[in-house]
Parts: structure tokens; sequence; C-alpha cells
């Protein structure tokens, strides 16, 4: 378990961090950065996989579609749910949505900690009890705060639940089914890059693109890569709350880029700030236990 706190921690992290590096990519625009993003987080994942390994998982998920037809609907759909997600990422800030996202990502832990205890029975610690209700106390300000939930709220926090469940159950919750749901998602990229203002040809307009867009690619499959791997290690409760550190990193970020925080506000971060504090006090619980029993 302490493995898959490491590994959710890593990619929430990352995604912090490709978080401001978008603010770097100009003048692409978010559906060109989503298009760049995507072209070349797949020759990163790719290469991982054939040194890690995992490659072997893809010709089994293929040999699968060959002999169930139906897993193609499947497939389908979850390449839909993740590309939703992670355009939707990268477009919400340049389009006046990034608050609506947030609360999103507020709520996600808590749709996943539903998730896990409708559709697998689990069960919380006292720890994560504890969590969950200082998480539930910011996010029921912040709901009272903004005055109702928007589509784009509701597409996180419904979205990333159905695309894990829809991928446990297809029994493609591996890095071999997030490499086809990329791979599906190649013609959208290409169509976004292309139909942009400069086109493939935007690096020329300024050389520093030609380092910082296959950087992006980088940071954005080792992000990925990191938060599958943590998703197949631990309970889908416990990575539903670890979710919340990825908000508050983008507080961070939100704060170095010039934003502030409102007096409203203070209600709803504190609490899931105290709430993440919880969580890595049992993360910390857990490592300090398996090393004495080893």
């Amino acid at each position: 378990m302490s493995k898959g706190i490491v590994l959710s921690v890593l990619a929430s992290s990352l995604f912090g961090v490709m978080y401001y590096f978008t603010s770097l990519l100009w003048p692409l625009s978010g559906a060109e950065i989503f298009g760049w993003r995507m072209l070349l987080t797949l020759p990163c994942m790719t290469l991982f996989m054939c040194v890690s390994g995992d490659w072997r998982l893809v010709p089994k998920i293929v040999s699968r579609l060959r002999q169930q037809p139906r897993l193609w609907a499947v497939l389908l759909a979850s390449s839909a749910l993740v590309g939703l997600q992670l355009w939707l990422f990268l477009w919400a800030p340049l389009n006046g949505h990034s608050l609506d996202v947030s609360l999103g990502y507020f709520l996600l832990p808590l749709t996943m900690l539903l998730t896990g205890r409708l559709v697998y029975g689990e069960h919380l610690s006292h720890l994560q009890k504890i969590a969950a209700a200082l998480a539930t106390l910011g996010v029921a300000n912040e709901v009272y705060r903004v005055g109702g939930v928007s589509w784009t709220t509701a597409v996180v926090a419904i979205g990333y639940p159905l695309y894990f469940v829809l991928r446990k159950r297809a029994a493609t919750d591996n890095l071999g089914g997030l490499w086809l749901d990329m791979l599906l998602l190649i013609p959208v990229a290409f169509w976004f890059v292309q139909s942009g203002e400069q086109g493939f040809d935007v690096a020329s307009h300024r050389p520093a693109l030609y380092v910082l867009i296959p950087l992006l690619g980088g940071i954005s499959a080792l992000a990925l890569i990191s938060y599958i791997l943590a998703s197949r290690m631990l309970a889908f409760s416990l990575f539903g709350l670890l979710s919340y550190v990825e908000p508050v990193l983008l507080v961070f970020v939100a704060l170095l880029l010039g934003e502030s925080i409102t007096a409203g506000q203070w209600m709803t971060y504190l609490p899931i700030w105290m709430a993440v504090l919880v969580l890595m006090y049992e993360g910390f619980k857990h490592l300090v236990r398996h090393r004495r029993s080893v």
C-alpha cells in the first residue's frame, strides 16, 4: 500500500506541475496543448512499457478484442471518458471554468468513496472516515459558496469513477488498457493540432517550444503511468481520498500564478488540507508498521 500512496502523490504532484507548465506554452490554445500532449504522451508511454515489460499487456487486450467484439464498445467508451477529462483539464483555465473544474476535483474523492462503498463494498478505516468528514465539510462550503454544480464540475466528479469502474469490469485496468485509450485519441489529437493557427509549424515561431512541447509529453506520460499504477495498488476508497492532493496542489499553482484565496474560500480549503494531513498520517503509520514487520 505504501508504494501505491507514493505513486498517487507523485501523480498528483506531476499534474500540478503540468497545470503550471501549460502557462509556459504560449501561443498555444488549450485545444492545441491537448493535441500535443496526446501525440507525445503515447510514444513516451510506449518506451516506458517496453522497458518495464508492461507492453505484453497490449497484445493480450488486442487478442481479446478479436474474440470479444463487444469489448470494442467498452474501449471506445473508456477512451472517450479519459479523453474528455484530459481535454477539460487544459481547456477550463483558458475559458472561465477553472473554478468549476476545481470544485469537480474536490468532489471527486467523495464520489469515488461512494462508488467504492456501493460498487465494491469497501469499508473505511477510522482515520479515513475522519478525512472524509473533513473533506465533506470543505466541499459543502464550496457548493454553498458557488451556488450550484456546473456541467464541468459534474463531468469531473462523475466521469472519473465511471472510467475506473468501466476499466475494472472490462479487465483493462492496466497500462495496456490506458495505452489503447491513448491510441484511440490520436486522430482527435491530430485534428486539434492541425486545426490550430500555426498547425504543426508552431515551434518555428517560438523555438523554445521545441523543448517545452516534448517535455510536456514526458511529464504527462509519467503522471498518467503513476496514476494508473496507484489505482491498481490501492483500495478504491483510499485511492479516491488521495485524489485530494491534486486540487490542493492546483491551489498552490494558482497562487503562484498570481491568484488569491478569498475569505469565503478558506472554509473550503482548510478542512480539505486537514483531510490530506490525516491521510498522510495514516500512510506514515502504515509505512512504519511495514518496516517493523520486515
